[in-house]
């Protein structure tokens, strides 16, 4: 049977005459030099070149990746071998090489050594950690050295290829080779080695069109390829796959079967002569050099030939070597979340064709193994052969004694107990089958499902599927396209009543029989079913799984790895890479168990569960509730304080959320736990919060909407203690205690605004506010100082300031009083009222009396602070001792405080010249200019009118 394999282009891109190609072996790079002196570097994966440069005027025939120094090394007909960081494209170091073309450059894979050969009949070992020396010359050849080649095998021996007609073995250190092989009629342009450890081959290619194939233990060859029709320019063996690449300046490429020797395919893709073919071990990908650009092409599956029983058996295949490892042998070393287990490897044997897929069956009893157009059936223990037949592709039925094989895209075969019972022909072809309670048939644009008894249609589903994946229970499947899949569920109890009603089965089959749970908008890789629990890996390296509608991800995976399964006593899933290094993450089984019986909606079965659950995985089921909607199951659950803390404020539990804010003494969550206890109107919560958050804008919001002037006083001390000099101005502004409005002008500094608060609000207080100006500005500016007038000194600059002292007078008791909120619409507005006419008609009706009061002197001042802070210490520490604020007594009546009106406006003055000069009137006048009375924590502070003081 013809050897099953896909061939997928990756790449195709048009270029100048391709010389040689390489691939990058953790990048999607190809490298390409080109006969017109250029270097492409392209990336296979999105079709960009990623990089180009020009190495020299003539031919490049020769370039390659040095990944472990972020290299390029090139050889070209101008003699020279360069070196380019592939990062940057510096040119790390060029020389002279040999005194003829550079045909072909190897890197050795562990030394730091570049081997040449050259159309001078020569062959160069260079060292390039010391400084590029050739520390040794290979010569033999009598005409041109094609190509070198490392064995993979054994790196201190190579091989070469050349024109006179031979291929030679060397060894480094020795200047002679080992051997030489004859065989050829023309000159050898190619050779390659076999990877793998059975056959010790090498292969060689030459101008009489012939490939050959030698044993160079023995010295002789075992096989010769025709079917070329022109000269023979690139061989490979593959370093997986059990196939031989050969190209041809007749512009195709012919793959062969490794083993059999057998012509599988030929590919030509129009772009001339086969210049150059490169294979890189771990991967499908080979790249493709041609007269007129490169290919870079995708063979076969990069899915590992491996399956694991329930037991933790794991067979896999290395060519055609079947090995095993058991899980059990890993004991009771502590496993950590994606690192490589350390398994013992057993070889069982060979396999007589070439694994592409390996499965056990349900029940861990057998292993069949596919490929090559043909299946054979092992014991699973011993692997002794126990079925085999020719097979496109093999599943297992769910009761392990049954299995199907699909023959051909029109043929499928059932067998029981290893003995075939039904053979038949799908009506729309069969492009692939899958195993399960039901067998799926694939076809161009539907997926039937059939029963393993009776072959009576079940349903078809008109979808493009990729794959199948049922459930342990027979209920659920998912189906997975290229871009999606479906979960779904099966009703085995309307199809089992369809089916005894006896109507007629429609075309489409039993619509009944499935109902689609959900869809998830992602490319499952590999996946299988731990209870209702879907677990895959995807596209972009995720290991997820999928239960109720809930994706939930167990880990992000650092490469593409398959899934092998899952074993519930260590609560762990298994994975391999193409490389076959097996891995683990932790998924527990309670946690699943939980969150399946959630989705039933089963709580009785979930409160029996959780104290299975550890605590390190109660936030992520505590998530997982959250998502559902049972938010106050979550907080119940949830041990992250965090996660907690924002359950409980989208519950509006007040009583969790103080509790755990008093623990974390979180600014923030004070601020949180504040903004909910404002929505719910808990306003003695509200002030605790703010406070502890020292959030003073908000209680200047709570004390003004509440008219609570006890908050109102408390925060105006609070305020200043801080600092916050801008709240501490507007409470006591709203308090009507314009004197401590002064004083935190002048304590923050702010002189000039101070002495016009002064002239406006306190006209008696303008002496001191002016004489600690004056003493401030006399530090630098004598004459600027001298110039400032004091109106008791200079009334008649100052029309109108013994009536302001009268106003103020007048006015003080009044805005020291709150005035009820009842009382709002019967206050007149500030704007409508004029201070100095009231204050006048009172004196003139006898109601008023002005009593002259000594001005306040800079002791006065002092004293009057030193009071304040006793007043602010002993309110500090009532406020230490009572957490809370005292509520509202009954019957209280809420108040408006009132802002108090400006007494006077500021009136426009000329201060007195005192023969100061004009110079020092300019820069006073300056000053004065450059005010722009913003408040003392860069907020303007305004008057309840909005104006600016």
């Amino acid at each position: 049977m013809p050897l099953r394999l896909d061939i997928k282009r990756k790449l195709s891109c048009r270029s100048d005459r391709v010389k040689s190609v390489d691939l990058h072996s953790t990048e999607p790079w190809m490298l390409a030099s080109l006969y017109n002196g250029q270097v492409h570097i392209w990336n296979y994966e999105t079709q960009v070149m990623v990089k180009t440069f020009e190495v020299c005027d003539l031919p490049v025939r020769c370039s390659k990746f040095v990944i472990r120094k972020s290299w390029i090394v090139t050889g070209s007909d101008d003699m020279q071998i360069r070196a380019y960081n592939y990062n940057t494209l510096e040119r790390v170091h060029s020389f002279e090489a040999h005194s003829d073309y550079v045909r072909c450059l190897v890197v050795h894979p562990t030394q730091p050594y570049v081997l040449s050969s050259s159309d001078d009949m020569s062959i160069k070992l260079w060292d390039w950690d010391k400084k590029w020396q050739c520390i040794q010359t290979f010569e033999g050849h009598t005409h041109y050295v094609m190509q070198v080649v490392f064995n993979p095998k054994d790196n201190n021996t190579f091989a070469s290829a050349s024109l006179d007609r031979t291929i030679k073995v060397w060894q480094l250190g020795s200047s002679q080779p080992n051997y030489t092989l004859e065989g050829h009629e023309k000159g050898v342009n190619t050779v390659d080695y076999y990877y793998g450890g059975e056959k010790p081959y090498l292969i060689s290619g030459a101008d009489d069109r012939l490939v050959k194939i030698w044993d160079y233990q023995n010295k002789n060859c075992v096989q010769t390829l025709s079917g070329h029709a022109q000269n023979i320019s690139a061989v490979s063996f593959h370093p997986d796959l059990p196939i031989i690449l050969t190209g041809s300046e007749d512009g195709t490429i012919r793959i062969w079967h490794a083993n059999t020797y057998r012509l599988e395919t030929t590919l030509n893709y129009g772009l001339e002569r086969v210049w150059a073919i490169n294979c890189m071990k771990g991967s499908n990908s080979i790249a493709i050099g041609y007269d007129e650009g490169s290919v870079v092409l995708k063979l076969g599956r990069e899915e590992p030939a491996v399956s694991m029983d329930n037991s933790g058996k794991i067979i896999w295949a290395k060519h055609s070597e079947i090995q095993q490892a058991n899980l059990k042998t890993v004991g009771d070393a502590e496993i950590k979340d994606g690192e490589r287990l350390p398994l013992t490897i057993k070889d069982m044997g060979g396999c007589e064709i070439y694994p592409q897929t390996i499965a056990h069956s349900p029940n861990g009893r057998f292993v069949v193994v596919c490929g090559d157009g043909e299946y054979i059936i092992y014991t699973a223990m011993a692997l002794r052969n126990k079925s085999f037949g020719p097979a496109q592709e093999f599943v297992w039925s769910t009761d392990s004694s049954g299995y199907a094989i699909r023959e051909s895209n029109s043929s499928i075969k059932l067998f029981k107990n290893f003995k075939e019972t039904k053979s038949f022909k799908p009506d729309f072809g069969a492009d692939g089958i899958f195993g399960g309670p039901l067998i799926g048939v694939r076809s161009a644009n539907s997926l039937a499902f059939y029963d393993w008894e009776s072959f009576q249609l079940i349903r078809r589903i008109e979808i493009q599927a990729k794959l199948v994946y049922w459930a342990d229970n027979g209920e659920q499947l998912v189906i997975s396209t290229e871009d999606s899949y479906f979960v779904l569920k099966y009703d085995a109890k309307a199809v089992t009543a369809f089916v005894e009603r006896g109507e007629p089965l429609p075309e489409e089959g039993i619509e009944e029989a499935f109902n689609v749970v959900g869809d998830v908008q992602e490319t499952v890789k590999t996946g299988f079913w731990i209870g209702d629990c879907f677990v895959y890996s995807n596209s972009v390296n995720r290991l997820n799984y999928f239960v109720g509608g809930e994706i939930v991800t167990v880990a992000h995976l650092d490469r593409t790895m398959y899934l092998l399964g899952y074993i519930p006593k260590d609560n762990r899933v298994y994975l391999a890479d193409k490389d076959l290094n097996v891995t683990s993450y932790l998924l527990l089984l309670s946690v699943l168990e939980y969150q399946t019986a959630v989705m039933r909606r089963d709580f009785q079965t979930a409160d029996r569960v959780l104290p299975s659950v550890p605590k390190e995985q109660r936030t992520r089921v505590a998530q997982f509730l959250e998502k559902q909607g049972f938010k106050s199951q979550a907080l119940a659950v949830t041990a992250d304080p965090e996660h907690k803390f924002e359950l409980a404020l989208q519950l509006k539990d007040l009583k969790t959320v103080y509790a755990l804010a008093k623990e974390s003494e979180s600014v923030t969550k004070w601020k949180q736990l504040g903004a909910l206890a404002l929505k719910t109107s808990d306003f003695k919560l509200a002030e605790e919060c703010m406070i502890q958050a020292e959030d003073y804008m908000g209680l200047l919001l709570l004390a003004n909407c509440s008219g609570n002037r006890d908050l109102m006083k408390r925060l105006a001390r609070m305020a200043e203690d801080k600092q916050r000099f801008n709240v501490a101005f507007t409470a006591n502004w709203s308090l009507g205690k314009l004197e401590n409005c002064l004083d935190i002008l002048i304590k923050s500094d702010r002189l000039p605004e101070a002495a016009i608060f002064a002239r406006t609000h306190l006209p008696s207080h303008v002496g001191r506010v002016l004489l600690t100006w004056k003493e401030k500005m006399s530090r630098t500016n004598v004459k600027a100082a001298q110039a400032l007038a004091d109106p008791v000194q200079y009334p008649n600059l100052f029309p109108g300031f013994e009536q302001a002292l009268h106003a103020e007078q007048f006015f003080r008791q009044e805005r020291s009083q709150l005035t009820p909120a009842s009382m709002y619409s019967q206050i007149p507005r500030p704007d409508d009222r004029h201070l100095i006419e009231e204050t006048q008609d009172a004196e003139s009706s006898g109601q008023f009396h002005y009593s002259p009061e000594a001005p306040p002197t800079k002791a006065d001042e002092m004293d009057a602070a030193g009071r304040r802070s006793v007043r602010s210490e002993d309110s500090s520490e009532t406020e230490r001792a009572t957490s809370r604020p005292k509520p509202y007594e009954n019957g209280e009546t809420p108040t408006v405080i009132r802002d108090a009106p400006p007494l006077l406006n500021s009136q426009a003055h000329q201060p007195a010249h005192n023969g100061t000069d004009t110079d020092d009137i300019d820069q006073l006048q300056e000053e004065l200019d450059d005010l722009d009375f913003n408040g003392v924590d860069g907020h303007d502070l305004q008057e309840d009118d909005g104006s600016l003081i």
